[in-house]
């Protein structure tokens, strides 16, 4: 490098701006200002849907149908009278464990039809308003007609429910045998008449009106009372009680018609006519015992 391009340099060198005299960016207007307030984001109200009740019945069923195979072969025995801990354990040991679930596909299809209905038309009848409560005997008329409209729908599926349940308690000759239920479906109107799928049906839908009403209205009369007490407050743990509660009173006030239900459903053509509730005596058919 030559003398000339040396002093070039030097000259540049010292023209250059400090590193530390960069020139400080501008500092934006809200700094050092308060921010205004955040807005508060809306609340999103999730509505039930009509279908909402039969879905979660049927995801119930999964876990609970075990126990209603040995409350239907309870109901049904004529000899015996086995309790639920040794009927449980003779159907294991006779037929496995697996046993357990026979009649599955159709406990599903009957809350897919019964629930359903029950639930949707109770949602629909139910004020929108969420101010504005209905006195407990209107609660028990809406839950009692949808209970009646959804008992009569899931009537099919309830027949072929009971008999799937019971069928492995029967002697090998005397088992209906259905695959599914839509198998057991197509079997009883074609051997029986498509009127026999809604055999043992008034018992079904007074019992469906008496559930529902246990279930639905009481479990809105509880929480609403529930919900006056300082103590409760709208939590899970306050739904939870209020269902415990509505489920151990439908339980009860249906439970005499529950066990007719069944063994009129699960009877042969013409074993169970016209029955009378004083001192279980038939006319035209054999003797019910309840």
């Amino acid at each position: 490098m030559s003398e000339r391009d040396a002093s070039y340099a030097a000259a540049a060198a010292r023209a250059a701006p400090s590193p530390s005299l960069q020139p400080v960016p501008a500092v934006p207007p809200f700094i050092g200002r308060p921010l205004p307030p955040l807005k508060p984001s809306p609340t999103v109200k999730r509505n039930a849907k009509w279908y909402h009740g039969g879905v979660a019945s049927a995801m119930a069923v999964c876990f609970t149908h075990p126990f209603d195979l040995v409350k239907v072969q309870l109901q049904t025995q004529q000899e015996g009278k086995l309790k639920i801990i040794p009927l449980t354990k003779s159907i294991v040991k006779r037929d496995g464990i697996l046993a357990l679930y026979n009649g599955i596909s159709a406990s599903l299809l009957r809350q897919l039809t019964y629930s359903t209905a029950r639930f949707g038309i109770y949602e629909a009848l139910r004020p929108k308003d969420a101010g504005k409560n209905l006195s407990f005997a209107m609660k028990c008329l809406t839950a009692g007609a949808a209970g009646g409209f959804g008992g009569f729908v899931g009537a099919p599926a309830d027949l072929i429910n009971v008999r799937m349940q019971n069928d492995s308690k029967l002697p090998v000759q005397a088992r209906r045998n259905y695959k599914n239920a839509l198998e057991g479906l197509v079997r009883v109107s074609r051997q029986e008449g498509v009127a026999a799928l809604w055999r043992g049906s008034s018992m079904v839908v007074v019992r469906a009106v008496l559930m529902t009403i246990g279930q639905l209205s009481f479990y809105d009369q509880v929480k609403q009372m529930l919900l006056l007490l300082p103590l409760f407050k709208d939590t899970v743990s306050t739904h939870l009680l209020a269902s415990s509660i509505a489920a151990g009173a439908a339980t009860t006030i249906t439970l005499p018609v529950d066990v007719m239900k069944t063994r009129l459903q699960n009877a042969k053509p013409g074993e169970y006519k016209v029955c009378c509730f004083s001192g279980g005596q038939c006319h035209g058919g054999q003797q019910v015992t309840v």
